[in-house]
């Protein structure tokens, strides 16, 4: 049909047809995807991957990219970023020009995945801001969405995530020379220049700002009569004295509150800093310390003169190193900074104390004559008068890499220059990092709320705590919680009312659409009341939210500085809240508020202070059991405000309900002593199986080593004697050896309040339990007797078992020894705990962190282009062989770089003096520097690649698809140009691991890195390096060998050998196994053979067998003469998996005397022995028959007729007495039998009749019935 169309039709049908014919075929070759393919394109099925994205359909970013446009958009996926992403984008802009970065979708998992954006093309440049949790507007105004501008002409992102969450990731658009925001819809964006290109937004009449997003001079600021508006300067309203507010709508004083961004001067140096501190000293704002991106521009101390609005830079001088989360208190013209974490060295957390003197702007050390408590930070501080004058600074909690979280009050004395660990009463509290807390003078109470804590079972994370500390009493006392958790918040006191605001608020629970990081949470705390209120938000025209920012009080407002919501800030926010004297009446006075507490005095409205005369505890609410439960003293549980009350069962519980709740800190039937919980169980069990019982309840027989637990056992043995029950339980220890006994813990026995009773511990007892009649004297029993009781052990949730802290590990493997228990993270190489890693990097310093596997510690380190490359700061150099080896270096995609002061300080946190060097891979010697791609040829120098990317034939003993493993045979590490070594396993082997060089022994019992050991301990004999080694059997057994574990695999030998041990008998052998192999047997003279060639004479030989059977005469091999004659079975060539079976027996010719009498009898008596037991139930049987025989004789008797009776039934009135039945009846007949034994008797009996002595009509008279009797002595059996 083809070729009668081919002839018949045009040139242009035959095009058509063979079109058609080459699609069908090529559409049917070409199998469509099930999926789409997102970034990838679809073959046969399957996609595959554009240069950087990975997943079953391309979904997922993981590896470099570069973009140039002049604008576009990147993001990780269409879906949620997957498990451990690393992605990195350089974009390349023009020379020096301004790049616009804009989030308009991020959300990651809070604290753990970060996005970084370097202000370079290298994460050597500038770090400009670290986004992490969730980024959204505050508002639907595009004002709100996050911008970053980085102005080199290049940006580098990078973005890690963790094992744990992943959320919906990112979409962030970028521009080179535009405007910000689009000059949010109130101006246009105009060129500065037509040189630079440089571009700046013309904003409308009544907006300012760089994005034309800050209104200014709304309502003409109420002119003339509340202000008028300053165009010349700020351009904003400057409004008249009885009028206040940003546009002066509010009189003075006002019963609303405001907030406002004050027109603040900023210096070139105030760079944005976090968990910095502020003190207020004569108007001025004074600011120390506090964390920063780069520190070339960097001072210690920052002055604002809050009065004039103007920054002032105190040079730094010769003052103490750059530091954060330390605390700061000021003392009349003193500041005195304790602590904090230095951006240096590997110890960086400081015990330091500095003093920076305000008139001379000088910084002093003090050397305290006894040193604090530990190096601290998250901690804070006030100064305070003790009642005899002293002044005295008072640091509260903080963590210490050594000591965790930190629940101690320090008080250092300033004027005898000394530390004290405060003994402090009242309620257990709960320490921690990045709390706030404010000193109340006129009460001498210090008010401590939130942080990062520690929590049960070994659990950790923000709380909402409220605590207050009596500065002369020195107890605490647990007030109502906020019920928002948080911590590198701020907190002052301002009208009678403690003010939060801002912080970290995330918690690791919140998977939705992430959590957000940075809060702009307001809220106030009453103190007389013990209330909290949510106040109102910052209305301003930005989001104002963060953590690690600073507050103080001046003049009646609240200042905020700085703090970190991605980036760092350096603006200033002031919060003025509603004054007492706008309150005209009593009635008006008391209801002011929220976050105000005012009283009416005399004849106007004041605000509410806490004297000392009125310093009482807030009246206690009434709170559900759960509420007080986690009190787990009996100082906490009375100290508190939740109306809870201690139980002597050692609960703590709701006043409201009696003490009967069962404390779940141990769990049901647990009571919780000292660091352990412990149980004590009344039944009566041997030893061993009471600590079957404990492990059962996943604890152990108990150790009790503390006199705590000791006395709690004995208490509760007195509460079963009060019961009329004496126990004697089991305890812990048992007899090690013949003079030392020992707990189950392995912990020595020593002689504390447990003592053994007088003549203990006996001989015969291994173990020891608590006698009953004296309850505190041990008793030694065999282990195997019974006793009344037990006592079980179980570790306390709350218990830690000691161990080198974290912060003392200085490598990556020392770090991750223990899983999970510490983490290393490698841009710091420093060693953090578990769980403090939140705080140790609260933002995010840690670029990646690892728990387990430790990768290269450094670039060079790194032997491939691909591991090269997946480490941020690292580029890779080819040589210009072109064949795939190179070196890894730190670079930038510019070239290599290297420091000014030559390598690396590892405890200097972040380099910015690292300077480009293209003398390390220049391209005028041939040498290749790949940053963002490797090489398409990657055959590791073994061999040069066709069609740019394969390799053409992998030399030097290599093999795989980029000549990246050793061929078999051989081991060694053969990327970047490595070599491979032939495996040396002394003929015992043909492969061994490629890395390594191990050998994988073939033949069963040889053992050894190179096969060079016989497995001694399991009965092999030999020497592998002149032979092999043996199985030494023994004879006239059956042994076994199963072959089937994994580790069995490469197995395809074993040998055995076995020596005669009668001379006079022969020798036979049986061997069998699953699979097929091959056999040869051998003898020697000698039980050394195998060692030295030669020795061996042969005996049989077979090939592809499953099972052998021979038999070696005595006297043909002679084992008279040769005592030592060996036999040697050598099996080979098999396949696993193989079961083996072999045995070597030696039996008699003739049959000895003795032998066969004693089978003769032990048969006869056998015989014997069931000829009786068979004899015995003939004789039951037949027994039992007989007396069936007998019945049935006797029943055929009775029912026959053997006499005649005559019976006068109508008697005579004289013969009367003859029927009466008054006497004993009698039988009218009796027919003795079978010796008298037996008998057949016979009665009549009367029916009832009437009066007259006749039975009634229809009714018979009487009845005749015989039965048979039984005698069997004693009396008649029926």
């Amino acid at each position: 049909f083809m070729l009668m169309m081919m002839k018949s039709s045009t040139s242009v049908g035959l095009l058509t047809v063979l079109h058609l014919v080459l699609f069908t075929g090529a559409s049917q070759l070409s199998k469509p995807c099930d999926r789409s393919c997102f970034s990838g394109t679809c073959v046969d099925g399957t996609c595959v991957c554009d240069h950087g994205w990975v997943g079953d359909q391309c979904q997922h970013c993981q590896g470099r990219f570069r973009l140039t446009e002049l604008s576009g958009s990147l993001t990780d996926g269409p879906v949620n970023y997957k498990y451990k992403t690393k992605c990195t984008w350089l974009i390349e802009g023009l020379p020096n020009a301004a790049l616009r970065l804009r989030f308009n979708h991020f959300a990651t998992e809070c604290s753990w995945d970060h996005m970084y954006v370097f202000d370079g093309d290298s994460i050597h440049a500038p770090l400009v801001a670290v986004f992490s949790g969730l980024v959204v507007p505050e508002t639907k105004r595009n004002e709100s969405v996050p911008e970053v501008v980085t102005h080199s002409g290049f940006a580098l992102l990078h973005f890690f995530s963790d094992a744990a969450y992943n959320l919906t990731g990112f979409n962030i658009a970028y521009s080179i020379n535009s405007c910000s925001n689009n000059c949010s819809g109130h101006g246009r964006c105009s060129t500065a220049t037509p040189t630079t290109g440089g571009v700046y937004c013309e904003c409308e009449e009544y907006w300012k700002g760089e994005a034309c997003d800050i209104p200014y001079c709304r309502d003409d600021c109420g002119s003339p009569d509340h202000g008028y508006c300053d165009l010349t300067g700020e351009k904003l309203c400057v409004c008249n004295d009885s009028w206040q507010g940003p546009d002066c709508t509010l009189p003075v004083p006002s019963t609303e509150a405001f907030w406002s961004l004050p027109s603040v001067k900023p210096s070139a140096q105030t760079q944005g800093r976090a968990s910095h501190q502020a003190v207020l000293h004569s108007g001025s704002m004074w600011v120390v310390g506090g964390f920063s991106f780069n520190y070339s521009n960097y001072h210690m101390v920052l002055n604002c003169d809050l009065g004039s609005n103007t920054w002032d830079v105190v040079p730094s001088g010769s003052g103490p190193l750059y530091r954060y989360g330390h605390s700061a208190a000021l003392y009349q013209d003193d500041i005195y900074m304790f602590g904090g974490k230095l951006e240096a060295g590997s110890a960086n957390v400081s015990d330091e104390m500095w003093v920076f003197n305000i008139p001379r702007r000088t910084w002093s050390p003090r050397k305290p004559d006894t040193p604090p408590l530990a190096a601290l930070e998250g901690h804070t501080a006030h100064v305070v008068d003790l009642v005899d004058g002293d002044p005295v600074m008072l640091v509260f909690f903080g963590y210490s890499p050594i000591y965790s979280y930190i629940n101690k009050v320090q008080e250092y004395n300033i004027r005898s220059n000394s530390w004290q660990v405060v003994s402090v009463g009242g309620a257990v509290v709960r320490g921690g990092y990045g709390h706030s807390s404010v000193y109340h003078q006129a009460s001498g109470c210090v008010y401590v709320h939130g942080g990062y804590k520690i929590l049960s079972g070994n659990k950790y994370g923000l709380v909402d705590h409220m605590y207050r500390y009596h500065v002369h009493k020195r107890t605490w006392l647990i007030l109502r919680e906020s019920g928002i958790a948080r911590y590198l918040h701020t907190a002052v006191l301002l009208s009678g009312a403690m003010l939060v605001f801002g912080g970290n608020t995330h918690n690791d629970t919140s998977l939705s659409n992430g959590a957000k990081c940075f809060s702009a949470d307001f809220l106030s705390y009453d103190i007389a009341c013990d209330e909290w209120t949510v106040l109102p938000r910052p209305s301003l025209h930005k989001d104002v939210n963060r953590f690690g920012h600073s507050a103080v009080v001046s003049n009646g407002s609240m200042y905020v500085f700085g703090g970190f919501s991605g980036v760092l800030m350096n603006d200033l926010l002031a919060y003025t809240p509603p004054s007492c004297r706008a309150f005209s009446s009593p009635e008006l006075c008391a209801a002011a508020g929220p976050g105000l507490r005012c009283h009416w005095v005399e004849t106007r409205c004041t605000p509410w202070q806490l004297e000392l005369a009125d310093n009482k505890v807030p009246a206690s609410f009434y709170s559900e059991d759960e509420l007080c439960l986690h009190f787990s003293d009996c100082a906490t549980c009375t100290s508190n405000t939740r109306g809870c009350q201690w139980c002597e069962d050692r609960k703590c519980i709701s006043v409201t309900n009696n003490c009967t709740v069962v404390s779940q800190l141990c769990g049901d039937g647990w009571h919780h002593v000292a660091e352990a919980c412990l149980r004590i169980n009344s039944s009566r069990e041997s030893y061993d199986n009471a600590q079957h019982y404990c492990k059962n309840l996943g604890g152990n027989i108990a150790s009790l080593l503390t006199d705590k637990q000791v006395q709690f056992v004995l208490e509760e043995l007195e509460k079963y004697q009060l019961q009329d029950k004496s126990l004697s339980p089991w305890v812990g220890l048992r007899k090690i050896n013949v003079s030392y006994w020992g707990w189950e813990d392995t912990s020595p026995f020593t002689n504390t309040s447990l003592r053994w009773l007088p003549g203990e511990p006996s001989d015969s007892g291994f173990c020891a339990n608590l006698d009953r009649a004296q309850a505190a004297g041990l008793k030694a029993n065999p282990c195997t007797a019974t006793t009344d009781g037990l006592v079980c052990e179980k570790p306390s949730q709350s218990g830690r078992s000691c161990r080198t802290p974290c912060a003392l590990r200085t490598s990556c493997s020392n770090c991750t020894s223990q899983a999970m228990e510490c983490m290393w993270c490698g841009s710091t190489q420093r060693c953090v705990d578990s769980s403090a890693y939140v705080i140790s990097f609260p933002y995010g310093q840690c670029l990646e962190w690892q728990t387990q596997d430790c990768n290269a510690l450094n670039c060079s380190a790194l032997r491939t282009c691909a591991e090269c490359l997946e480490r941020v700061e690292c580029g890779w150099c080819g040589d210009p062989s072109d064949t795939g080896k190179g070196v890894c270096v730190e670079g930038s995609y510019r070239g290599p770089l290297k420091s000014k002061s030559g390598p690396r300080n590892r405890d200097v946190l972040r380099d910015r003096d690292m300077v480009m060097d293209q003398g390390l891979c220049s391209s005028e010697r041939g040498f290749n520097w790949a940053f963002i791609q490797c090489p398409a040829c990657q055959c590791n120098g073994h061999s040069r690649c066709v069609n740019a990317s394969v390799c053409e034939h992998c030399g030097n003993l290599t093999s795989g698809s980029h000549c990246q493993s050793c061929m078999s045979g051989y081991y060694g590490d053969p990327t970047n140009g490595g070599k491979c070594n032939a495996c040396k396993c002394n003929s015992h082997a043909n492969v061994c691991h490629i890395n390594t060089g191990k050998c994988f022994c073939t033949t069963k019992g040889v053992k050894g890195d190179q096969c060079q050991l016989c497995d001694s301990e399991n009965r092999y004999l030999g020497n592998p390096l002149r032979g092999t080694c043996y199985y030494n059997l023994l004879i006239d057994y059956q042994f076994t060998f199963s072959l089937l574990q994994e580790d069995d695999r490469h197995y395809s030998a074993i040998n055995f050998m076995a020596t005669p041990e009668q001379a006079n008998k022969n020798l036979d052998m049986s061997i069998n196994a699953s699979n097929n192999f091959n056999l040869n047997i051998t003898w020697s003279l000698s039980s050394t053979a195998g060692t030295i060639s030669g020795e061996e004479m042969p005996i049989t030989t077979r090939t592809n067998i499953k099972e052998h059977r021979d038999s070696f005469s005595c006297e043909k091999f002679n084992f008279r003469l040769y005592h030592n004659i060996t036999f040697y079975v050598y099996v080979s060539n098999f396949s696993w998996p193989i079961k083996i079976q072999i045995a070597f027996s030696q039996h008699n010719s003739i049959m000895d005397l003795v032998q066969f009498f004693v089978t003769f009898f032990s048969c006869f008596l056998s015989l014997l022995l069931v000829a009786a037991v068979v004899w015995k139930i003939k004789q039951t049987c037949w027994a039992s028959r007989r007396r069936e025989q007998l019945m049935r004789e006797r029943q055929q008797m009775a029912s026959r007729p053997f006499a005649s009776v005559a019976v006068e039934l109508e008697a005579c009135d004289d013969h009367e007495d003859l029927l009466q039945v008054s006497a004993v009846p009698k039988p009218i007949a009796m027919e003795p039998c079978w010796g008298s034994r037996a008998g057949v008797l016979t009665v009549l009996l009367f029916l009832p009749r009437v009066q007259s002595g006749f039975p009634p009509p229809g009714q018979q008279w009487g009845r005749v019935t015989s039965s048979i009797w039984r005698n069997t002595g004693s009396k008649m059996v029926k």
